[in-house]
């Protein structure tokens, strides 16, 4: 017998062994009994599909779910009893731990309402295609209000609330829709406002009109611009207001108005001639 046909002998009997080695041990391992580890749960009421903020909570959304008891969850649910009949104050998604903070009180019930924190107001402002931005206002977004008043040259312009949350896009208030980017067309809109801003804007609603106007939502800086003036619009921009100490205190000083010069008088020369005399006369 050769060398070569030695060498494949040689390689043939190890790749049988190997094969054989490897069945036998996966026969082996197969054949171990599963060793299943307890860990100590305890039940967590969770929701059972994707749930809008202003729904009422009934037995059909909460499904009782294992949780570990090394990790418990916050103010949540050990029954489902405990949450039957309250409203959500925010969007949870399926599975999702039904905690205290995104519910609303007991008896309190459901929708809009029970979602608007305390010390601030929820009011709605008619609006079209162009007040509220081509339908991108939709829930969850952030806008400016501001208010034209019309007066011929005295016109104006100007941001009276700024950085204010959409609560609703006409009678929607869920934000499945506001995720994907698509507009909500709608004739009115709901702010969430502070009682003075809320204030702010009716009078203005009702001395002028209203335009929203649409922020990035990590923008989070006031707007504090001086607003623009007709004359100012087509012509000279007005002078920034002056800022003095006074006391200690900045405040802002009037400026008085500048005293434009009359225009200069045309002076007009008339040439006479009276029978061989010619005089040239000024006329002013």
């Amino acid at each position: 017998m050769n060398r070569r046909n030695r060498t494949v002998i040689v390689l043939l009997v190890a790749v049988l062994l190997a094969g054989a080695a490897s069945y036998t041990v996966y026969r082996t391992i197969s054949k171990m009994p599963v060793r299943e580890v307890e860990v100590a749960t305890m039940h967590v009421a969770v929701a059972g599909e994707n749930l809008s903020m202003g729904t009422r909570i009934t037995k059909d959304h909460v499904k009782i779910v294992g949780w570990p008891a090394s990790n418990p969850v916050q103010g949540s649910f050990a029954s489902v009893d405990a949450v039957v009949g309250r409203g959500l104050i925010q969007q949870i998604a399926a599975n999702e731990p039904l905690t205290e903070a995104k519910l609303a009180p007991i008896e309190a019930g459901a929708g809009l309402p029970p979602s608007i924190p305390a010390g601030m107001r929820a009011m709605s402002v008619k609006v079209n295609e162009v007040i509220g931005v081509a339908g991108f206002t939709v829930p969850g977004t952030r806008v400016d209000v501001l208010v034209t008043l019309k007066d011929r040259e005295s016109s104006m312009t100007r941001a009276v609330v700024s950085n204010v949350q959409v609560l609703t896009a006409g009678t929607r208030y869920d934000q499945e829709q506001a995720k994907d980017g698509k507009p909500m067309p709608s004739s009115v809109v709901t702010l969430l406002l502070t009682p003075e801003d809320a204030e702010r804007i009716v009078l203005a609603e009702s001395a002028g009109s209203l335009m929203l106007v649409l922020r990035n939502p990590l923008d989070v800086a006031p707007t504090t611009t001086h607003g623009v003036r007709m004359a100012s619009l087509m012509g000279a921009p007005d002078a920034p207001p002056v800022v003095k100490n006074v006391k200690g205190q900045k405040r802002v000083v009037a400026q008085k108005p500048v005293a434009v010069a009359a225009p200069a008088p045309k002076i007009y020369t008339v040439e006479a001639i009276r029978a061989a005399k010619r005089t040239e006369e000024v006329i002013r």
